[in-house]
C-alpha cells in the first residue's frame, strides 16, 4: 500500500479501479479499531464496475504508522486529515462514504469542507448525542488510558470474547476470526498506538457531533443512508431521524444486516453508491 505524509500525519491507503474512470472517486472512511479492510469487498465491487476508489487507513487504533507523539488527535483533526487526503490527491467531486465512528468524521468533514464532498452515503453510524453509542461508550471510558487499553485489547486476544458484544459481536453478523485479530493487535502490540488512540477517545465528546448536526441541513449534495436494520447500536430509527436532517437523502433499509453493512450485505452498499453517482445535485 503506498503512504502519503499529511499535515497531521502519515497515513497508508489502497486504490482501486481505473485510474480514467468516468465515475466520481469514492472515498472509504471507517471506524475506531477497523482499517480499509472494512470496505474489500465493496471497493472491489465498484472497480470491476469501473469506478475509482481509495480507501485510506486512518490513526483509529487499527493503523500501524503512529503519529507523531506531539499530535493532537480529535474527531476534528480526522476530518481534516480526509480533507487533506482529498487535496493532496488531487480527487475533485468526491463520493464520501462512512460507516460506524468514519460515519461522523464524514459529519465533520461536510460541516467545514462541503465544498470537496460532491455526495455523501452514510452506512450505521454515529449521529446527534450517540457518540458512541450504549454499550460501546462504557467500553470506550475504559480505553481512554493506553495501559487500560492495552489491557481490555489482552483481554480480546480469545476470539469468543473478541466477537462477544463488548467486542464485535453487535458489529457484524459474519466476524472473521483473523480479521479481528489483526485489527486489535496494533493498539495491543505498540505503545505508540494506543497512545493515538486513547488520546482520540478522551477527545470525543457527544455535544460536539450533536453541534455538527444542527447544521447538516446546510448540506444540500445528494445523500444516501444505507442502514443495517439489525442493527442494536445504531438503531433503524436513528438513521431515519439522521437521513431527515438532510434536504436531499434517500434511505436505503438493508434487512439482516448490523452495523458493518459492508461485510454483511456488501451488495447492497456497492449497488448504493453507483446509484447516487448519477443522482445530480438539487436544484433551487
Amino acid at each position: 500500500m503506498p503512504e502519503i505524509t499529511l499535515p497531521e500525519g502519515t497515513i497508508a491507503y489502497r486504490v482501486v479501479g481505473p485510474e480514467d474512470s468516468l465515475h466520481p472517486t469514492v472515498l472509504f472512511v471507517h471506524g475506531i479499531l477497523v482499517d480499509h479492510r472494512l470496505w474489500t469487498v465493496v471497493a472491489d465491487q465498484l472497480a470491476e464496475r469501473g469506478y475509482r476508489c481509495v480507501i485510506p487507513t486512518l490513526p483509529l487504533g487499527s493503523h500501524t504508522i503512529p503519529l507523531d507523539a506531539r499530535a493532537s488527535p480529535t474527531p476534528k483533526t480526522s476530518a481534516r486529515m480526509i480533507r487533506d487526503l482529498i487535496v493532496e490527491l488531487e480527487l475533485t467531486d468526491v463520493t464520501l462514504v462512512g460507516c460506524d465512528t468514519g460515519g461522523a468524521l464524514c459529519q465533520f468533514v461536510i460541516d467545514e469542507y462541503a465544498d470537496h464532498v460532491g455526495r455523501l452515503v452514510l452506512l450505521n453510524c454515529d449521529a446527534f448525542d450517540r457518540f458512541p453509542p450504549a454499550p460501546f461508550k462504557q467500553v470506550f471510558a475504559l480505553m481512554r488510558g493506553p495501559r487500560t487499553l492495552r489491557a481490555l485489547m489482552n483481554a480480546m486476544r480469545p476470539t469468543v470474547l473478541r466477537h462477544s458484544p463488548l467486542g464485535f459481536g453487535l458489529l457484524v453478523k459474519r466476524a472473521d476470526a483473523e480479521l479481528t485479530r489483526s485489527w486489535t493487535e496494533p493498539s495491543r502490540t505498540d505503545p505508540r498506538i494506543a497512545r493515538d488512540l486513547a488520546g482520540l477517545l478522551r477527545s470525543i465528546r457527544p455535544a460536539d457531533l450533536l453541534e455538527v448536526s444542527n447544521r447538516l441541513p446546510r448540506f444540500d449534495k445528494p445523500v444516501t443512508l444505507v442502514w443495517g436494520q439489525d442493527d442494536r447500536c445504531f438503531t433503524p430509527r436513528l438513521g431515519k431521524r439522521l437521513a431527515d436532517r438532510f434536504p436531499d437523502s434517500t434511505y436505503v433499509a438493508v434487512p439482516g444486516a448490523r452495523t458493518f453493512v459492508a461485510i454483511d450485505e456488501p451488495d447492497a452498499v456497492s449497488s448504493a453508491i453507483e446509484s447516487i453517482s448519477h443522482r445530480p445535485p438539487r436544484s433551487g
